[in-house]
């Protein structure tokens, strides 16, 4: 069966990794599937760039035995100096060796003006078109597109939903945003948010928070509808520390009871 993280019937719990070299990434994903990760993700902005080609990509890809995989190629880290071009175009290639699902942060090809309109989504015409012809390509090579805002602030619906509409018009198969909450009142309105976007998005998104009240948000919200956890097998100097565990992420998706009861007629309550 072709790998995939759209059409699932429950939420994906994917395993990230940050790590520099393919040895260290063999490791981490078979480590990860050991401890029950349902994917992979692996983010190449972390790999050194001696170790960017295809030779090594493939080897990576094929430890991960047939689980989907996630990459990003974000312009940070190992990344910095590549342009936007190279970035898009090295997601192109890692894909082609075997990742299933490809990130296209909605800022790409605006780096000038960096975060767009404070959203982390470009609206250069020019970028919006060069973003949609990097998802089709993607499209063609049968490969999956998930678009990203990082906007790491506390944002509303509106919002949210802005960004997300717009993600889904560009023709993300799955929509990211990730805000942040810092208030048990923002916690429980990113919560709200999650229903919301549930109900109106026509494709499958998550939805994240960071912040100093955003545990509930990573745990709950793929129960809520988020297509995936994005979770760690251990917290290092490099892992995102509000994912959670990939073992406490399993616990909560296989235990948590969280669909509405059904209350029959005369049943004591």
């Amino acid at each position: 069966m072709k790998p995939t993280f759209l059409n699932q019937n429950r939420p994906l719990i994917t395993g990230m990794i940050l790590k520099d070299n393919p040895d260290s990434i063999r490791f981490a994903v078979k480590n990860s599937i050991y401890d029950g990760a349902d994917c992979l993700g692996i983010q190449l902005e972390w790999l050194k760039k001696e170790y960017k080609n295809e030779e090594n990509y493939e080897k990576i890809f094929a430890a991960c035995s047939g689980h989907p995989v996630y990459i990003t190629n974000y312009r940070k880290d190992e990344n910095t100096g590549f342009s936007d071009e190279e970035l898009a175009e090295g997601l192109l290639v890692a894909l082609s060796c075997g990742a299933t699902l490809g990130d296209v942060p909605a800022s790409l090809f605006d780096s000038d003006s960096g975060m767009g309109i404070g959203l982390e989504l470009a609206m250069k015409q020019s970028a919006i078109d060069k973003q949609m012809r990097l998802i089709d390509k993607i499209h063609q090579m049968g490969k999956e597109a998930l678009m990203s805002s990082h906007v790491l602030k506390f944002a509303s619906a509106e919002t949210v939903l802005e960004i997300a509409y717009e993600q889904q018009r560009r023709g993300a198969d799955i929509v990211k945003i990730v805000t942040a909450a810092n208030s048990d009142e923002e916690q429980i309105e990113n919560l709200r948010i999650t229903t919301l976007l549930k109900k109106e998005l026509k494709v499958p998104f998550l939805f994240l928070s960071g912040g100093t009240h955003s545990k509930i948000h990573r745990m709950i919200g793929p129960q809520l509808g988020c297509v995936t956890y994005l979770a760690v097998r251990e917290h290092d100097e490099r892992a995102v520390s509000t994912q959670p565990t990939i073992k406490a992420a399993k616990a909560v998706r296989d235990n948590l009871d969280y669909l509405p009861d059904v209350i029959e007629k005369g049943c004591k309550l």
